[in-house]
Parts: C-alpha cells; structure tokens; sequence
C-alpha cells in the first residue's frame, strides 16, 4: 500500500470546512482541486462541520460558490445534531431559547421544537451555537435561563475558528461566558462526539472512510471517537508542535500539509530498536527527549518524531511537548 495515494486506501472522505477547505470566505490552496478529484476515483465526499451559524444548504451553496463539489445532504452540521439531542430529550413542540443563527433556529424548528429568544416566553431548554452577531445581551438571556434550571444543550465548544485574517473566538468561548456566569455546563452535541461522523459515514455508505481536520480536539479526538481512521492537516489551527504534544485521545494516524497530499503515497514509518524511520529521517527518544536526524522543515522528520514519542508515551492524558534535540543529516 506505500505506492498507493493515501486517499485510495479509503472509499469516502470526511472533511472538516473551517481550516480545511476555506479560511473566512477564500478557499484554502489546493483544497478545491483535491475535492473535485475524488468522484473519478469512486470515493464519497462528505462535509462534518461544528460551525452552526449557517445551514446544511447554505454551507453547501458556499462550497459551490466555491468551487468544490456539494450537495446539501453532503453536509452534516452541529446545529442537526442538537436539534436531533434536544427532540429526544424533550417533548413536542417545547419552547427553546435559540442562542446564535436563524439557521439554528430553523433546526429546532424541523425537529418539531419550538424556537424562542427570550426568558419570558418560558423557554424549557437552551441552544447555543455560533453566530457572529451574538452579544452580551444574547448571552444574559441564555445565563438567565440556564440558572433557572433549563436543559443546555452545545452545538460545539470550538474555542477558536479560523478566519482569513487570522485566528478568532469561536461558540466555544461564548459557551464559556455562559458557564462562568451559571456555573453549569452544556451537554455538547457536535464535534468531538462519535454520532455526527457516524451520520455522514451512513449518508455516504461508506465503510473505510477517512476523517481529515485541522483541529486535534474536535475533528481528530471525533474521527478517532468514531473509530474511523483520522489525518491531521497543517492549514489551520494546530501545528506539527501541536500534533506531536497531543494526548492520546487525540493522535492521528497520519500528517498531511495539504489536501494535495492525500493524493501522494503516504510514507511508512518504521522502527528497529527504538529508532523510528520515515523518508531520509529518523527520530529516537532518550531521557524524555527527542532526538531528531532531519530538517525541521522536512514533515517526514515530524513523523518520525511523532512515532517514537507516541510510543514512548502511549497512555498521554494531557498534551506534553517533549524537547526536541535537531542534527542535520
């Protein structure tokens, strides 16, 4: 399988959108072309996103817009998966305080739940999901509610989100402020929780898919939570640094730069006597460090380096970056 491009050994792709395929409004580089690609291999194409501001068909129509291929059904989102939560939680036609999109809202709605954007309408549960046009006095409403007693239900706890100008808060930091002033915490329906991938597996009927992120904490631990193989890419928030810290939880089975990548064959990674070996580089670990043959621009050298400090340390509960000793070949 080392001659094969990573991509072929799956029969669908489950792709993250925030940091993978677009940053803000621009599609990330190459991400487009390397979609477009995987129909004439036979391989599904599916969309897992925790943002919950805008619906399936509106994410899917910017993917067009875009140039990647996108059906609505494609894409599965946070806001369904916390509407589905909360319909089977509660009964028909209860009222809940929409904390984020008119998307959201929408969701609640098709569930048979009855959205509502106030205290006083006697809401008997929360939902809260991203919506960039939230304020403080959205969130009062919501810290209202919940310290009355209702059901709080996340659509994610993403504490970041990509955009083109850089970093930014996401509904994670928002959920915060509302757990700080309550004191209670959310049930979280999305990402890292294993139903979300398993919806868009079953949508594709695909049985070897392969979950691609560039978060650790949501789209790896998820794709990892699903018992689906997962790939780590470098185009939004976490790094080669990142990655090898992770906890075990959150380690993925391979590292890509880019989505072009997953048309490469991927290079294996050996060991022989504690000393791990991929491409030119080789990487062992000795007093807690690890010792790395390679340039740190090369991603083999982070590979290997992955490997031999996952081995070494395969019961991580906490990220923990080891020191890094770097010889040049």
């Amino acid at each position: 399988m080392a001659d094969v491009p990573l991509i072929a050994r799956f029969d669908a792709l489950l792709a993250d959108l925030d940091g993978v395929v677009y940053a803000g409004p621009h599609a990330i580089a190459g991400a487009v072309g390397s979609l477009q690609q995987l129909s004439g291999l036979g391989i599904g194409l599916g969309y897992v996103t925790n943002n919950a501001s805008r619906s399936p068909a509106q994410v899917a129509a910017h993917l067009r817009e875009l140039g990647a291929p996108a059906e609505d059904q494609q894409v599965v989102s946070s806001s369904q998966a916390a509407a589905e939560l909360l319909a089977s939680l509660l009964a028909p036609g209860a009222r809940v305080l929409i904390t984020g999109s008119a998307a959201l809202a929408r969701e609640i709605e098709l569930v048979g739940l009855l959205p509502v954007h106030s205290q006083d309408e006697q809401p008997v549960a929360v939902v809260q999901g991203f919506n960039p046009e939230l304020g403080w006095k959205d969130l009062a409403e919501a810290a209202y509610v919940v310290s009355a007693g209702a059901l709080w239900v996340a659509t994610n706890t993403d504490m970041s989100i990509p955009q083109a100008r850089g970093i930014a808060p996401g509904n994670g930091t928002l959920v915060a402020a509302v757990a700080a002033a309550t004191g209670q915490q959310p049930r979280v329906a999305g990402k890292p929780e294993a139903p979300l991938f398993h919806a868009a597996a079953k949508r594709l009927g695909a049985e070897r898919p392969l979950v691609v992120g560039d978060r650790l904490d949501t789209d790896i631990l998820g794709g990892n939570n699903a018992g689906f193989a997962t790939v780590a890419v470098l185009t939004g928030v976490d790094t080669r640094e990142s990655i090898l810290a992770a906890r075990a939880a959150e380690r993925p089975a391979y590292i890509i730069e880019n989505l072009p990548d997953l048309y490469r064959p991927y290079p294996e990674v050996t060991h022989e006597d504690g000393t791990y070996s991929c491409g030119d580089a080789t990487a062992r670990v000795a007093n807690g460090a690890v010792g790395i043959i390679g340039r740190q621009d090369d991603l083999n050298a982070w590979r290997a380096a992955c490997a031999a400090w996952w081995a070494a340390t395969p019961d991580a509960t906490a990220p923990h970056a080891p020191k890094l000793a770097w010889l040049d070949h």
